[in-house]
């Protein structure tokens, strides 16, 4: 696939690219951005090779088969998710300035998987965050009696007398109120008061609070609500990625996401006065992140 760039650099503290990442990285020069906060897809069925909904239908994230988001376990899914994430992860290790940190949002049993990919790239696993939220989460535990039901071998009073047995037990998917997310950090050179000399990279703002809280692993703030154009299955709360950017970074440094999405670690560094490299290999998201930045501009 050939990567196009979509916004002009010298006209915005953006620059936006469409294409794969891959391919995109590799082009990048070594030890470029400060910081990489980001969302990767985690290699979900029903995705097309754009990373959004297939042969045009209603099947979301998460999606596997007729069965409903979440219902369906594939232990592969976070074995193709470190296959897929591992020269990513060599590309940033290479494009991230020493001392720089990565952030990556994941499903929290795929944690394990992102991780391994990062730290196998050379990255130092320096701790792991929550997303909490408690509005507007989807129970995804899925109950036994259909399966009961269409046991043809079974009598009527057989197929009661399981279900009774069961009393309502469903798979074991409690309602999902956090995210995880990976904080790694590329190693320094020398001590950290050395690394924050040269790369002025590396080390925490300790005054950023989020919603009046100090810096902790759990950060609880809800889902947003999407703008009426945005069709993005799973944006992030800007306030949040805000509050990542500032405690990681200084002004004016570079914050890459290498699966914009619907753009919004993009508008977070404009907000706090960083610069921001995004890319996307879908179309319709990148023009999604451009009608918001421009929002921004206005």
């Amino acid at each position: 696939m050939n990567s196009q760039k979509v916004l002009n650099p010298s006209q915005t503290n953006f620059q936006l690219y469409l294409g794969d990442c891959n391919e995109i990285l590799s082009d990048m020069e070594s030890e470029l951005v400060h910081m990489v906060l980001t969302d990767p897809p985690y290699f979900l069925d029903g995705l097309d090779d754009d990373w959004k909904k297939g042969n045009g239908g209603k099947r979301g994230t998460g999606t596997v088969g007729g069965l409903p988001i979440g219902m369906k376990f594939d232990v592969n899914q976070g074995l193709k998710l470190q296959q897929f994430m591992t020269p990513i992860a060599k590309e940033l290790f290479r494009i991230i300035k020493p001392g720089g940190f990565v952030l990556m949002f994941s499903a929290p049993r795929l944690y394990h998987r992102m991780a391994i990919a990062v730290e196998d790239a050379g990255f130092e696993i320096r701790d792991q965050y929550a997303w909490r939220f408690t509005k507007r989460s989807q129970f995804k535990a899925f109950s036994m009696d259909h399966f009961v039901l269409k046991k043809e071998c079974w009598t009527d009073k057989q197929k009661k007398s399981v279900i009774k047995e069961l009393e309502g037990r469903k798979t074991p998917q409690l309602r999902p109120q956090f995210e995880s997310i990976l904080c790694a950090q590329k190693p320094r050179e020398g001590t950290f008061v050395d690394n924050w000399l040269q790369h002025g990279i590396g080390l925490i703002d300790p005054k950023q609070t989020l919603q009046g809280k100090v810096p902790a692993t759990v950060m609880t703030i809800e889902k947003p609500l999407k703008q009426s154009f945005n069709s993005h299955l799973t944006p992030k709360p800007l306030q949040l990625c805000e509050h990542l950017i500032r405690l990681f970074t200084r002004k004016n440094q570079i914050v890459l996401d290498p699966f914009l999405g619907s753009g919004t670690t993009c508008v977070a560094a404009y907000n706090t006065d960083r610069h921001s490299i995004g890319i996307d290999i879908c179309k319709e998201y990148i023009e999604i992140a451009q009608q918001r930045i421009e929002e921004c501009i206005l």
